[in-house]
This record gives structure tokens, C-alpha cells and sequence, in this order.
């Protein structure tokens, strides 16, 4: 019966492990995130096209040096140069709309077109309008098409993200330090009497406080471990599945958010621990049941 009474009283650690430990996983996932997102948004910038179309009495030789001129530029992401002549463009129209297209023996309407990216540092209106300029005073360029409103869009949507992920993170952090001071909270509930009992014997606070807080602690680094595990692991399968988004290539980020969930971590169990064994510290033994 004692056995049964014991294991009755006793805290059950190892859920309140597995919460706090799912908390960090996710504000650590969050915080990468953060630390990335100057990378995904340079991602989203250079995936936006440029089009330069020639005119109809362009040459082989006049493509080869745009496309030699593009490969020299600065301004130029390498590797994504595409060139789609006209009677291409005709062919994909055809596989578009089936032999129909070919059998209304119209002439070719199309033109040969390059397509390429842009650096995300290029990715400004005033630096792209000089960029149009500089491509249509080469020989045989007809114009250069770009999605003028999305760029603008780009612009503005970055200053919203960044308030909103601002906003979010200061939330979600509040959100976490209490969901995890409730979890250590139920977890010490059953020790309620145990710690009452022995200020009634004249134990002072801070002996009573110094083995539950030294059991935070490891607590508290146990939890960040398996966040750590967890997350590392989550990054692991996004660099191989998505290689296009390759985190943490440099590794002081990696500890910095190594560093960040075990401080987190223990910071967050240490004082939830302390305010809940000072709080039934404070309590008379009638307001315990």
C-alpha cells in the first residue's frame, strides 16, 4: 500500500518532459524560421522571370550574344538562362490546343524569347528599370517584360511579414512560458503536502526550493535535448527533401539555436518551479486541499 501511496504522490515528470519538450521543438522551429527568413525571402525574390523577346529579324548569332552578354552580367542568378526560340513556342502552342492549331495555316506569331532570373539584390524597380534599359540598347531586342506589379507587392508584403513575425514570435513566446508553468505546475501539484510538511518541520525556504530547482534544471536540459533531436532531425529531412532550401549552412546559426532552447528551456522550468513551490510555500495547509 505504501508503494501504491508513493507512486500516487509522486509528480509524473516524464509528461510534463514530453510537453515542454514539444514547446521548444516548435519555438525552436519558429526561431529558425526567423534566422532564415532574409534566405527564403532571397529564394522568393529570384524566382521571379524576366522575358527579353527579339524582334522577327533576329539572328542565331544575335541570341548567342545575348545570351553570352546575360551569362557575363552581374545582375544575372547563374544557370537560369533559358532560351525559347518561336517555332518551339509553336510546338508547345500545338501540344496546347492539339493539330488544330497547325490546321488554321496561320503565320508563326510568336518570337524568340530569353528567359533568365535576377539576383534578389536586383529585385528593385529603379535597378530593374536600368536593367531593361541596358538589355534593349543591345542589338535585335525588341523589349523586356517584367511583372511590375509584383515586384511592388514583393516590397510591401516583406514589411508586413516582418511585423507580423515580429508580433507572432513575442505571442508565441508569452503563449509557450505558460503552457509550460502550467505543466510543471500539475506536475508538482502531488507534492503540495510534501513541501508544506517540511517548512511545518522548520526547514527553511531555500532548502526546501534547492532540490526541486536542481530537478528543474536537468529537467529543463532533458527537455531541450529532445526539442534539440527532434528539431535537428525535422531539419535534416527539409535540406534532403528540398535541397533548394538548404538550412543552416552557416553552423554559429545552428548553435545559436542549440544555445537558445536549452537557455529557453531551463530558464522557463527554473522559474515555473520556483513560483509554484513558493506559491504552496505561502498557502496555509487548509487552502492545500
Amino acid at each position: 500500500m505504501s508503494n501504491i501511496a508513493t507512486r500516487r504522490t509522486r509528480p509524473n515528470y516524464l509528461y510534463s518532459m514530453i510537453s515542454v519538450a514539444l514547446v521548444l521543438f516548435v519555438l525552436g522551429f519558429f526561431g529558425v524560421i526567423l534566422l532564415h527568413a532574409q534566405q527564403f525571402v532571397r529564394l522568393y525574390k529570384e524566382r521571379v522571370n524576366l522575358i527579353v523577346e527579339l524582334t522577327e529579324t533576329a539572328t542565331i548569332g544575335d541570341i548567342v550574344n545575348l545570351e553570352s552578354y546575360l551569362n557575363n552580367a552581374t545582375f544575372v542568378r547563374p544557370g537560369t538562362i533559358q532560351n525559347v526560340s518561336k517555332e518551339k513556342a509553336a510546338e508547345m502552342m500545338r501540344d496546347e490546343f492539339g493539330e488544330t492549331f497547325l490546321k488554321l495555316d496561320l503565320p508563326n506569331p510568336f518570337l524568340d524569347v530569353v528567359f533568365f532570373n535576377l539576383k534578389a539584390e536586383y529585385l528593385e524597380p529603379q535597378k530593374l528599370q536600368q536593367i531593361r534599359e541596358k538589355i534593349k540598347g543591345l542589338n535585335a531586342i525588341n523589349d523586356v517584360y517584367y511583372q511590375e506589379s509584383l515586384i511592388d507587392n514583393i516590397a510591401n508584403n516583406l514589411k508586413k511579414a516582418g511585423y507580423f513575425a515580429l508580433g507572432f514570435g513575442l505571442f508565441f513566446i508569452l503563449v509557450s512560458a505558460t503552457l509550460i508553468h502550467n505543466t510543471i505546475r500539475l506536475a508538482l501539484y502531488s507534492n503540495r503536502f510534501l513541501i508544506k510538511n517540511m517548512e511545518l518541520v522548520g526547514a527553511s525556504w531555500s532548502f526546501i526550493s534547492r532540490p526541486y530547482l536542481l530537478r528543474a534544471i536537468l529537467h529543463g536540459i532533458l527537455s531541450s535535448l529532445i526539442a534539440i533531436l527532434a528539431l535537428v532531425g525535422l531539419l535534416y529531412w527539409i535540406n534532403h527533401s528540398f535541397p533548394e532550401v538548404y538550412l543552416f549552412q552557416d553552423v554559429r546559426l545552428l548553435l545559436l539555436v542549440v544555445f537558445g532552447i536549452v537557455f529557453l528551456g531551463v530558464l522557463i522550468y527554473a522559474l515555473s518551479t520556483f513560483y509554484v513551490v513558493n506559491k504552496y510555500l505561502k498557502m496555509r495547509v487548509d487552502d492545500l486541499y
